[in-house]
């Protein structure tokens, strides 16, 4: 059985189904309180180096590459991987994030390449 991974943004309100909430953003949400986002783990460095981060500015544009780059990181990057996959094993997961666009952001690539490993 594949675990069940959710995608959210981390302002949007905190539901029971939500399961664990992991953020995986590498800067803290602006505006947005410990309590409010009601975390169970922050995992910045599964997060797109500042490099990649800044490179990409959330342009549509640079989506492939963006991807393309971010899933190369997660591949040399297998500490927080792992503990995200120990994360999945006791059931829903949901990864927040603070982006904006919804269709173009690291939780996205994570999902992805969480699902194909």
């Amino acid at each position: 059985m594949k675990p069940t991974i959710k995608l959210k943004r981390v302002y949007e309100e905190p539901e029971k189904s939500d399961g664990i909430r992991i953020l995986v953003d590498r800067l803290w949400p602006r505006g947005m309180t410990k309590e409010k986002a009601a975390l169970d783990l922050w995992l910045k460095d599964i997060a797109p180096s500042n490099e990649l981060r800044k490179w990409f500015a959330h342009d549509p544009a640079k989506w492939a590459g963006f991807r393309e780059r971010y899933r190369e990181e997660l591949a040399g990057n297998p500490e927080p991987v792992a503990t995200l996959a120990r994360e999945l094993k006791k059931g829903t997961v949901t990864l927040l994030y603070g982006a904006r666009d919804q269709q173009h952001n690291e939780a996205q690539v994570l999902k992805e390449w969480i699902q194909k490993a």
